[in-house]
C-alpha cells in the first residue's frame, strides 16, 4: 500500500521541488518503489527527475481530467530511478477546467487508487499557492512533509500553511496530517537560524525531522543537469542528508 505525501509550503523559494526530487532520488536509492508527481505547471519536478516535459505525450492534466490513467500517463526515469507523473504549461489550463467537474478536488485521490500497490510512495510537488492543484494533492495524501528555512519569515509562512492543513483535514481529507518539518538550507554558522531551529523544536516537538539538509552548492547545481543531487554527486554533504533523510523517512511511517 503507497504512501502519499505532498511536499508543501505556501511560502515560495523554500526548496519545495528539490526536496522533492531528492527525497525521492533518495528513497530509489535505498530499495523503495517511487511515484514522482509534479502538480506545479513550471513542471521543475519533471525536469529535475531527468524528463523532457516539452516531450511527455501524457502527463498530470490528462490525469486529472480522466483522459489518461496513472499507468498510461507516468514514465519511468532511468536516470534517477523513479517513476515521474510529469507536468508543463498544460496543467495551467487545468485550475479553470476542473471548477466546473465533479469531485474536481479528489481528481488526483481516485486516479492514484489504481496504482496503490504498484509503489511504495507516492511524492507530489505542490506549487506554492493554496490552487485547486494544491488541494487535489492535499485531498489525495496521507500527510505533508513542510520543507522551511530556519528564518522568521518561514514562522509566518509555516502558521498558514499550518491552518490550511486543519482546514483540509476538518472538511475533506481526515487522513491528512504534518509528517514533519524538514529544515533545508541550514547554516549551522548562523546563530538566527540556530534559533528558529530551537523554537521550531520546542514549538512542534519530534514533528521536527532529525535530519538537517545542509546549505550546499551541489544541491543548487543539479537541476541544470536534470537529475536530483544525490544522483548528480552522491558524495555531496545535502546528497547524503537527503538519503538520510529518506531513511528516516521510512522508519517514521512505520509507526503511521
Amino acid at each position: 500500500m503507497a504512501k502519499i505525501f505532498c511536499i508543501a509550503n505556501q511560502k515560495g523559494g523554500v526548496g519545495k521541488t528539490t526536496t522533492c526530487v531528492n527525497l525521492a532520488a533518495g528513497l530509489a536509492k535505498i530499495g523503495q518503489r517511487v511515484l514522482l508527481i509534479d502538480m506545479d505547471p513550471q513542471g521543475n519536478a519533471t525536469m529535475g527527475s531527468g524528463v523532457d516535459k516539452r516531450s511527455l505525450e501524457l502527463t498530470v492534466y490528462d490525469v486529472l481530467l480522466e483522459n489518461a490513467t496513472v499507468q498510461e500517463a507516468a514514465v519511468f526515469s532511468e536516470k534517477v530511478g523513479y517513476h515521474v507523473l510529469g507536468a508543463n504549461r498544460e496543467l495551467t489550463g487545468a485550475e479553470v477546467e476542473l471548477v466546473a467537474l465533479d469531485r474536481r478536488d479528489k481528481r488526483l485521490k481516485g486516479a492514484l487508487a489504481a496504482v496503490d500497490a504498484d509503489y511504495d510512495f507516492v511524492l507530489v510537488d505542490c506549487p506554492p499557492s493554496l490552487s485547486m492543484l494544491t488541494l487535489n494533492g492535499l485531498c489525495a495524501a496521507n500527510g505533508v512533509v513542510v520543507p522551511m528555512q530556519c528564518e522568521y519569515f518561514a514562522l509566518e509562512g509555516l502558521t498558514d500553511l499550518v491552518n490550511t492543513i486543519k482546514q483540509v483535514h476538518a472538511n475533506l481529507n481526515p487522513d491528512l496530517q504534518i509528517i514533519g518539518l524538514l529544515r533545508v538550507m541550514f547554516d549551522t554558522r548562523t546563530t538566527l537560524q540556530q534559533q528558529v531551529s530551537d523554537q521550531l523544536k520546542d514549538h512542534f516537538g519530534d514533528k521536527v525531522f532529525n535530519t538537517v539538509i545542509p546549505r550546499n552548492v551541489r544541491l543548487a547545481e543539479a537541476p541544470s543537469y536534470g537529475v536530483p543531487g544525490v544522483v548528480f554527486d552522491p558524495s555531496a554533504k545535502g546528497s547524503k542528508a537527503f538519503v538520510e533523510f529518506a531513511r528516516e523517512m521510512v522508519e517514521r511511517i512505520k509507526t503511521m
